[in-house]
């Protein structure tokens, strides 16, 4: 399992971000996060047109508070700059790959 990044990118450079991007917020010691990984990876492991960004959020990091995360992991689908879909706490690999398909499939 990848580690979530404590450094992180600016909500502006996310929402600059041209393409499918996923931006997964949780924590390193969060047992919720660390279960979710398996149906996290089995949903993304042929995704390989989607960005992938673990970012590790506490109280006071500006790029969680700015999408409004209140639980752990949430999962975050943009495309080219837009939020087009979200899933909090995914509780199946097809959950996120039904997210994953729709924000693939969105237009702005």
């Amino acid at each position: 399992m990848s580690s979530y990044a404590t450094e992180q990118p600016s909500r502006a450079e996310v929402d600059a971000m041209p393409g499918l991007t996923l931006v997964e917020f949780g924590a390193n010691w969060c047992g919720i996060c660390k279960a979710a990984q398996p149906a996290i990876n089995e949903a993304l492991r042929d995704a390989q047109h989607l960005r992938h960004l673990k970012v590790e959020d506490a109280s006071g990091r500006p790029l969680g508070r700015s999408f409004g995360i209140k639980l752990w992991p949430t999962l975050v689908f943009m495309r080219d700059g837009l939020e087009v879909g979200r899933v909090v706490r995914p509780g199946s690999a097809a959950d996120i790959r039904r997210e994953l398909e729709q924000a693939a499939a969105a237009k702005h």
